[in-house]
C-alpha cells in the first residue's frame, strides 16, 4: 500500500490499496470529460395525471457546467417561485455534463424556462418532490487526458480487482476501493469542514466559528487569507465583515451575527444557526465521515480484509429494490458476525448479498466485536469523541448509521485517451476510484 497524499490524510484517508505508480493527467479539460447519469430509482405517473394528487412536475435535466444549487436558483427565479418548490436527489460535480432528475412543486411543462447549457425532458407527475433517499446511484464516464502512462492503469485494474474479492463478469473486471468519503466532502481547497464539527461536538461553538471563518489556506486568493488572517488576529467582527469577498456569503452571514452578539458561548452558536440547515448538518456529518474514514485507514493498516467478514464485524444486506445491475447496501438491515457465522456471511458478501460495515458514528451507535470493534474505538479514543456526544441541538444531533467499507463496481478501460467507466451506489464517490488511477493531489480531482 502506498501512503496517501497529505491533503487526504488531513480527511482520515490513509493510502492508496494499489501499489502501482499513478497515471497522473487532468480531469474536466472539457464537461464532456466527466459525466454523470443518475441510476433512477422514482415513479412518476403520466404527464396528464391530476395535479390534485400529483402537484409535482418530474424532469430529466440534463446540465451541461452547472453546478445544481446554482440551476436550482437560475430555475426558480426565471419561474418566480421560491427555491423550496425546486427539488433533486443528489448535487452533482459543475465542470461536468450531467443527467438527473428535478421535481417543480405547481409548474406546467409549458412553463419550464429555456437556459443556456440545460436540456429538459419531461417525465411525468409525482405525489411528492423528489428527495436524496430516491436516488439510488450514478454512472460514470471519466476521461483522463495528458496522463504520464496509461500503461499504468492496467495494473492498478488488476490489483483493485484483487483487493475487491477477484470476481468477474462477462463485461469488464469487477474491481473495489474502499468506501472514503471523498476530499469534497471536507473542502477540496481548505478541509475544515469535519474540524468545524469536532468543535461543534466537544461543545466549543466559538472554536468551531473560528474554524469556518478564519484559518486560512495557502490554496485560496491572497484576498480571502487576507480576510481570514485578519478575524483571527482582531476578532473585530464588523472590520472582518467590511474586509471579507462578497463571495464568500457563508461566512458574512456568520460574522453579521457577531456584529448583534456579547461573544456568548450561545451567541457563536446562533452565528453557526445563521447557516443553512444543510450546511449545518453537513459539518456534524463531516465529523462522522472523518472519523469513518480514520477506522478504514486502521483496518487496511490492520491487515482486515474489506470483502468479507471477520469475527466481531457487523454487516448490512443488499437492497432488493435497487434497479438492475446495480447493487446497494441496506444500512437499516444489519447482522453481529461472530464466529460461527463468519462462513456463512463470507459466501453473502462473494455474492453481493452482504457487506462488511464500519460506523458512521451517533447516539445510537452500537460498536462491533473483536478486532473490527476495537479498531472503531481506538480511532474515537484517539479523536476523543464518543456516541453520546452527537445527542445536540437542532440540525447538529445524529442518530448515526452505518455505511460499507468496501464499494465494488466493474470498471470499463479505455486508452489513447484514458477513459474509466463505472458505477456507484448512492453515497459513494467517483474520486475514490479515480485516485487509485491517477495518485494526483486531490485538488486536482
Amino acid at each position: 500500500m502506498h501512503k496517501a497524499h497529505p491533503l487526504e490524510r488531513e480527511v482520515g484517508i490513509g493510502y492508496y490499496v494499489s501499489d502501482a505508480d499513478g497515471t497522473g493527467g487532468r480531469l474536466r479539460r472539457e464537461p464532456a470529460d466527466f459525466r454523470v447519469r443518475e441510476r433512477e430509482d422514482f415513479d412518476a405517473e403520466p404527464i396528464d395525471a391530476g395535479t390534485d394528487a400529483y402537484p409535482h412536475l418530474l424532469l430529466r435535466v440534463t446540465l451541461r457546467d452547472w453546478d445544481t444549487n446554482d440551476f436550482a436558483r437560475a430555475l426558480s427565479n426565471r419561474l418566480g417561485i421560491s427555491r423550496e418548490r425546486v427539488s433533486w436527489a443528489g448535487t452533482k460535480d459543475k465542470r461536468a455534463v450531467t443527467t438527473q432528475l428535478f421535481t417543480l412543486d405547481g409548474i406546467e411543462p409549458g412553463a419550464v424556462p429555456d437556459l443556456d447549457g440545460v436540456d429538459y425532458e419531461v417525465v411525468g407527475r409525482t405525489g411528492r418532490p423528489i428527495l436524496f433517499g430516491d436516488l439510488a446511484g450514478n454512472a460514470f464516464e471519466v476521461t483522463v487526458r495528458e496522463t504520464d502512462g496509461t500503461e499504468r492503469a492496467e495494473e492498478t485494474l488488476q490489483e483493485l480487482a484483487t483487493f475487491g474479492g477477484g470476481q468477474s463478469n462477462d463485461e469488464a473486471p469487477v474491481v473495489g476501493v474502499p468506501n472514503y468519503f471523498g476530499q469534497q466532502r471536507f473542502g477540496s481547497k481548505r478541509p475544515i469542514t469535519h474540524e468545524v464539527g469536532l468543535a461543534i461536538l466537544r461543545g466549543d461553538w466559538k472554536e468551531a466559528v473560528m474554524t469556518y471563518v478564519g484559518n486560512p489556506s495557502e490554496r485560496e486568493p491572497e484576498k480571502t487569507r487576507d480576510a481570514r488572517a485578519f478575524v483571527d488576529e482582531s476578532h473585530d467582527w464588523q472590520a472582518a465583515l467590511d474586509q471579507f469577498p462578497r463571495q464568500l456569503t457563508h461566512e458574512r452571514a456568520m460574522l453579521h451575527r457577531l456584529t448583534e452578539s456579547d461573544d456568548g458561548p450561545d451567541d457563536f452558536r446562533g452565528a453557526l444557526e445563521a447557516l443553512p440547515t444543510n450546511l449545518q448538518q453537513l459539518f456534524v456529518h463531516a465529523a462522522q465521515s472523518y472519523v469513518f474514514n480514520r477506522i478504514l485507514s486502521l483496518r487496511l493498516e490492520r491487515g482486515l480484509p474489506f470483502d468479507r467478514p471477520v469475527a466481531g464485524d457487523v454487516v448490512c444486506f443488499t437492497d432488493n429494490d435497487a434497479p438492475a445491475g446495480l447493487t446497494v447496501p441496506d444500512t437499516d438491515r444489519t447482522q453481529r458476525v461472530d464466529e460461527s457465522r463468519v462462513d456463512s456471511v463470507t459466501r453473502h458478501c462473494e455474492r453481493d448479498r452482504a457487506f462488511v460495515t464500519a460506523p458512521l458514528v451517533g447516539t445510537e451507535t452500537e460498536l462491533g466485536d473483536g478486532e473490527p470493534g476495537d479498531i472503531e474505538r481506538t480511532v474515537l479514543s484517539e479523536v476523543g469523541v464518543e456516541p453520546a456526544d452527537f445527542d445536540l441541538p437542532g440540525e447538529f444531533h445524529s442518530t448515526g448509521t452505518r455505511r460499507a467499507v468496501l464499494v465494488r463496481t466493474t470498471l470499463g478501460l479505455g486508452f489513447e485517451p484514458l477513459e474509466l467507466s463505472f458505477s456507484l451506489p448512492r453515497g459513494s464517490y467517483a474520486t475514490v476510484v479515480l485516485r487509485e488511477f491517477m495518485k494526483c493531489d486531490p485538488g486536482e480531482l
